[in-house]
């Protein structure tokens, strides 16, 4: 994997690197997605040796929300507020700030909006005013899942104003259909957002 530069005006930011996604007894289980968080680890120790802002974003549902199949949604239950699955996954360094998104019962997909099911309306994360607090610049987006949080999160921070790259080794896809994820690359990097 290569590690792009750090410094005080860049963020890492970690999406969504949460039991329910990345271990395997999970109830969204991202395939290898335990695999990557050696590479997860890196990357944090780099950035945190260059003072560089580090978020982690984490799901954050109440135990009812329409985000779920159960009450007529897309996804099974995952990450509920204070249960194991939503907690980050033991082996992730923790050095950081963190974005709950989702706990209203909205989707959250990206780090930066959470989306009202029924009628759509998105309203902004504290996200970019902690990066513009900071100075930043440039964000590094990391984490789960390519095809969906990351994707989102990229794509938002792009269209704020952040240069932002998406380290590909740093990232697993659900792949709901096959090739999702190096679909949602090539989408990104059609955005102008450098995948490396």
């Amino acid at each position: 994997m290569q590690i792009p530069e750090f410094d005080a005006k860049t963020a890492l930011i970690v999406v969504d690197v949460q039991n329910d996604f990345a271990a395997h007894e999970g109830s969204l289980y991202v395939q290898d997605s335990e695999r990557m968080v050696p590479e997860l680890n890196a990357l944090i120790r780099a950035a945190k040796a260059a003072n560089a802002l580090i978020v982690y974003t984490q799901d954050w549902h109440p135990e009812t929300t329409s985000h779920f199949q159960k009450d007529g949604g897309t996804w099974p239950v995952h990450c509920v507020k204070g249960s194991w699955g939503a907690r980050f996954h033991p082996e992730l360094v923790l050095d950081g700030l963190v974005v709950r998104k989702g706990s209203g019962g909205e989707d959250g997909y990206s780090g930066f909006s959470v989306r009202e099911p029924g009628s759509g309306t998105t309203h902004a994360t504290e996200l970019e005013r902690l990066l513009r607090e900071r100075g930043v610049e440039r964000v590094i987006v990391v984490g789960l899942a390519t095809d969906w949080c990351v994707k989102h999160t990229a794509l938002d921070a792009e269209r704020l104003g952040f240069s932002t790259t998406v380290v590909a080794d740093a990232t697993r896809a659900v792949n709901l259909a096959p090739g999702d994820g190096k679909k949602a690359l090539s989408e990104l990097a059609s955005a102008g957002i450098e995948v490396v």
